[in-house]
């Protein structure tokens, strides 16, 4: 078996995962893999060029693994970094929830010897693919030919200081409602433990196929959470008298939605690769993190 190539993220706190990067380095050392950081990660960790420690210009590079040190955000990165080439994400939380975490930072040393050895599977992720259209609207990032990728949610949000929004959702033809509020969460499976959950919207186990939808406070008792099938489109549509809204992909504002512009999301298959260890489901991971959370209240 070749060497293993890894690229290497971590959060925006280094004293944290200090520690934990240099015994990475060290196993990496051990096992002659190489690791790929970059300049952002060198610079946070004080990294120079070796034998085990490569300084590339940015990621992705071609890599057989990414290790994500950090939280739910910092997984996402790693996530949206390699989405589409099957590299697979292996993240240790050095976060609050971690729900998409591999491991616990108190186990990274065992983890980070198995993942260099490559002992462990591989959960695909699906994502949702989103573009806009109608008037035109202000971007805060660029988007590539086909709009933009969410690996756990998209969500259209009143913006800060603007009255509360009106917002059409419709599957393909068919308009299913009109809803006042502070804005429409869409959810990946994967995605649906997060902002959808804090809206009351429905959990979906990994490996269902679909897209949550959920409402920001609602103005409306009749305003209910929907799963939209795989092979249908969401249509959005901002039906506010003037003011824009803003559209956050996996919590990155990406574009501003104006009054009558659309946006279009779908579900797309294999977009992320998520490490797990053996043994592990997503119902112990639910009990485990969110029954964990309940008890410290």
């Amino acid at each position: 078996m070749s060497a293993v190539a890894a690229a290497v993220l971590t959060h925006r706190r280094p004293e944290e995962t200090g520690p934990a990067v240099r015994e990475l380095i060290e196993l990496a050392r051990a096992a002659g893999a190489r690791l790929l950081f970059d300049p952002d990660e060198a610079r946070k960790h004080a990294l120079r060029e070796s034998e085990t420690v490569a300084l590339v210009a940015s990621l992705p590079q071609p890599a057989d693994l990414c290790f994500a040190l950090g939280g739910d955000g910092t997984i996402l990165r790693g996530l949206r970094a390699f989405a589409g080439s099957g590299v697979p994400v292996f993240g240790v939380n050095f976060g609050e929830v971690g729900f998409l975490a591999t491991v616990e930072r108190d186990q990274a040393r065992g983890a980070f010897e198995r993942a260099l050895a490559r002992d462990f599977d591989v959960l695909k992720l699906p994502g949702i693919a989103v573009a806009v259209s109608g008037p035109a609207a202000a971007e805060t990032a660029p988007a590539d030919a086909a709009g933009w990728i969410a690996i756990n949610d998209v969500s259209v949000e009143r913006q800060h200081g603007q009255r509360v929004a009106t917002l059409a959702y419709a599957v393909a033809d068919d308009e299913i409602g009109s809803v006042r509020c502070d804005g429409l969460v869409v959810a990946t499976p994967a995605g649906s433990t997060g902002y959808n959950l804090a809206n009351g919207g429905p959990v979906m186990a990994w490996g269902v196929e679909g897209m949550a939808v959920s409402f920001i406070a609602p103005h409306s008792l009749t305003a209910r959470a929907l799963v939209v099938a795989p092979g249908d489109t969401l249509v959005i549509e901002n039906r506010s008298s003037e003011e824009p809204v803003d559209v956050v992909v996996d919590g990155r504002p990406v574009t501003a939605l104006a009054a009558g512009a659309r946006l279009r999301a779908r579900f797309v298959d294999d977009q992320g690769a998520l490490a797990q260890l053996a043994g592990v489901s997503f119902y112990g991971r639910l009990h485990q993190k969110f029954g964990r959370l309940a008890r410290l209240r």
